[in-house]
């Protein structure tokens, strides 16, 4: 067993579901208000919710299905192609880390925020559990 691909599918796992519990509340809370806008004006913020809410939702598929391949990996002899798999899903984690962090940098986030919103620190951990697996070949 690959403990390193474990722990990272495991993290990931806790990841999606803070994703699902907390940051559907989260988003779910965004909903625009209607606050005297006419009504073209109103449906167009409604629309970019819902179409930030939808997008929000395939991170949720993204979280559980990148969960279940790390814990896969993790046993020797489940996968074919287990090492291939394994260097794609830790560029997927790296690149995940890279535009959060681009991102923020783009928005000019104070360094509050980037603490605050550290997901890109898990995606680097997760990223530096897979690299450290693949020693193991």
């Amino acid at each position: 067993m690959n403990y390193s691909f474990l722990t990272a599918g495991v993290l990931v796992a806790l990841a999606f579901l803070a994703h699902t519990f907390i940051g559907v509340r989260e988003a779910l809370s965004t909903r625009p208000l209607r606050q005297g806008q006419r009504d073209s004006d109103f449906m167009v913020l409604e629309r970019r919710w819902v179409q930030s809410l939808c997008a929000f939702q395939l991170v949720t598929i993204d979280l559980l299905a990148l969960a279940a391949l790390l814990i896969a990996l993790s046993f020797p002899s489940l996968l074919p192609a287990r090492q291939s798999l394994a260097q794609m899903s830790l560029l997927l984690l790296l690149g995940w880390g890279v535009i959060w962090l681009i991102q923020m940098a783009a928005l000019r986030r104070p360094f509050k925020d980037y603490l605050v919103l550290g997901q890109w620190i898990l995606w680097f951990i997760c990223a530096g559990l897979l690299y450290q697996g693949l020693q193991a070949f």
